[in-house]
């Protein structure tokens, strides 16, 4: 959109030929900016003052270029470009004039796609409002001219990321095509000499703090002590010590950073440039890489090029070289990264989970406590009496039934007696008749029918002593004070039950059998004489000491394994007590560590695994 003294008539006017040739001729952008800025200040009619004023990043606006040359920035309307930056639009304010004219403002916005990137001011002596359009016109016109500018200068910069990225991309996959770390470093480093026309391209890895050179382009071989690689390895130590990028001679505008190292290695190979980038990783500075050549010095391109290269190529180097080493040499260096990190600072994470390990290890390592085994409790009364039936009869009365508590000689149930009294009628009739014929046979001499007649009576007193037997056990009662366990008769009145059937059965009160069933993996830790604590279900507010008395040497399938019968005795005995209560009883074996409490089972079940498994 170049405009020409010989295409545009107006823009000619008042404009010498040789600024325009200037214009179309500068050979850097601050050169350009000046001639555009004369040719805008000719176009503008009465401007007094004109400025391009660039809006940094932080939005600070700082001027750029001022017309006349000389004139200083403090007389730019700063509140008029301020109120551009913030609207984002072209902007005309009244000036206060010296000599009473009219004195005016005016600014533009350049943008680049959304971003205000500039402003143009100009202030001008304008009669009416028609010279003010005029003035807008033209700022709008040179704005244009800037946004032009700055879509090249964009655009470039894109051109030149975007061919250094692609370097930097093929050198990358020249690096991660190769599986050795050497193979891998040689080819960056070949790569890179051809590419910059380098005569040498060194690459070294940090190693105790020194740099150590690792490979050297187009150089399989190279000694380790030989003066130019020490030379070169004192560069990159120079250049990660101060941790900053070095290029030897010093362009003009940078930091002037130590180059006495630099300079030996220029005058021991002959390069008269050097540059020497560090790679920085998320551990640190890990290595560099030194290039020279002997004429052109770099330049900043070069320098951002081999940044991104190093800048992609060196992490997976760097992983290749970890992955390389052997095996005591990643376990030591890997010991010695997580004690440094231990030690050093930061990572108060991981010194508080050493720290919470380490007294755990401490407390484990001498607290002890009670190894207890356990099992599930029933209560058993010391001794089961069964009350059955006498003879075969019939249920007359049962005041008492299960769960009910009796004392010794009290009713628990009756019989119907009915039938022995008649039984004992008859055998008392017959006895009295037989004693009757008994007398008669003595008188009349008849010693044998005395005989016969004597063995029927003892017959007869035997039947009735019989049947008087029945009668005093027709009234069942308790042999002693306790708990009736099992019997209800209450619903059996009437009924018939047979000789030796059991009716009731009674526990005692005040002595109990414990019966604690103790898995098998347990079982061997027990032994007679040991002593524990039992809680009940019904009971659970209280504790029950005992004393085991005996181990059963038959196991039981209880809830899908093998538990043993042990029994115990109770040392107190509590009038809360009832038989058949259950709960859980632990047997105290000894005192050990709480780890090897904890973990018992676990090294149980180890051991047999590796019982089984082992040929």
């Amino acid at each position: 959109m170049a405009v020409s003294p010989a295409t545009s008539e107006p823009l000619q006017a008042g404009i010498d030929a040789q600024l325009w040739d200037r214009f179309a001729h500068a050979g850097d952008a601050a050169e350009r900016d000046r001639c555009w800025l004369d040719i805008l200040a000719a176009l503008v009619p009465g401007a007094r003052l004109a400025a391009l004023v660039r809006v940094e990043e932080d939005g600070r606006l700082e001027p750029v270029v001022l017309w006349p040359q000389g004139v200083s920035a403090d007389a730019l309307p700063a509140g008029l470009l301020e109120r551009v930056a913030d609207e984002g639009c072209g902007l005309v304010t009244r000036l206060p004039a010296q000599d009473g004219g009219s004195l005016y403002g005016v600014a533009h916005p350049v943008f680049e796609d959304e971003r205000l990137d500039a402003i143009v001011a100009v202030v001008v002596e304008a009669g009416d409002e028609q010279a003010l359009k005029t003035v807008m016109g033209q700022l709008h016109w040179g704005s244009a001219w800037q946004e032009l500018f700055t879509r090249r200068r964009t655009r470039a910069r894109d051109r030149a990321l975007q061919t250094r990225l692609s370097a930097a991309m093929n050198l990358l996959a020249a690096v991660l095509s190769r599986p050795a770390c050497e193979a891998a470093a040689m080819a960056l480093v070949t790569e890179l000499a051809t590419l910059l026309d380098c005569t040498r391209v060194s690459l070294g890895f940090t190693d105790k703090g020194y740099a150590r050179v690792y490979v050297i382009s187009h150089s399989a071989r190279f000694g380790k002590r030989m003066n130019l690689v020490r030379a070169i390895g004192a560069a990159m130590d120079e250049a990660l010590d101060q941790r900053q990028d070095i290029m030897f001679p010093l362009p003009e505008g940078r930091e002037l950073p130590l180059t006495r190292d630099h300079a030996r290695l220029a005058e021991l190979s002959g390069s008269t440039c050097i540059m020497t980038v560090p790679v920085h990783g998320g551990h640190g500075y890990y290595a560099a890489v030194t290039l020279e050549r002997e004429t052109r010095p770099f330049d900043e391109d070069e320098l951002r090029l081999v940044q991104s290269v190093a800048g992609l190529a060196g992490p997976a180097l760097e992983d290749k070289r970890r992955n390389d080493r052997w095996i005591g040499r990643k376990v030591f260096d890997a010991a010695a990264r997580q004690w440094r990190r231990l030690v050093g600072p930061r990572h108060a994470g991981r010194k508080l989970a050493v720290a919470t390990l380490a007294s755990l290890v401490l407390f484990f390592s001498f607290a002890e406590g009670d190894y207890r085994v356990s099992g599930d409790v029933v209560l058993e009364g010391a001794m089961q009496r069964v009350v059955s039936a006498p003879f075969a009869g019939y249920v007359q009365t049962a005041p008492v039934r299960a769960g009910d508590r009796v004392e010794a000689g009290e009713l628990l149930a009756t019989l119907d007696d009915q039938e022995l009294r008649l039984e004992r009628l008859r055998w008392s009739s017959q006895r009295n008749q037989l004693q009757r014929q008994y007398q008669e046979a003595l008188a009349q001499h008849d010693r044998s029918q005395v005989s016969i007649i004597s063995a029927q009576i003892e017959q007869a007193e035997a039947q009735l002593a019989l049947v008087e037997s029945k009668l005093g056990r027709t009234r069942l009662t308790a042999p002693f004070d306790g708990l009736v366990v099992s019997g209800d008769l209450s619903q059996r009145l009437g009924s018939a039950v047979q000789q030796g059937e059991t009716l009731f059965e009674l526990a005692p009160l005040d002595a109990y059998r414990v019966i604690l069933m103790v898995s098998e993996q347990r079982i061997a830790d027990l032994a007679a004489g040991q002593r524990g604590v039992l809680v009940l279900t019904a009971l659970p507010d209280e504790t029950h000491p005992f004393r085991v008395t005996r181990i059963t040497p038959v196991a039981e399938a209880r809830d899908g394994e093998n538990r043993f019968r042990v029994e115990a005795e109770l040392e107190e005995i509590s009038p809360r007590l009832r038989p058949g209560m259950e709960g859980v009883g632990k047997v105290f074996v000894d005192r050990r560590l709480l780890i090897g409490i904890w973990t018992r089972g676990l090294w149980d079940w180890l051991r047999l695994q590796w019982w089984v498994w082992r040929p």
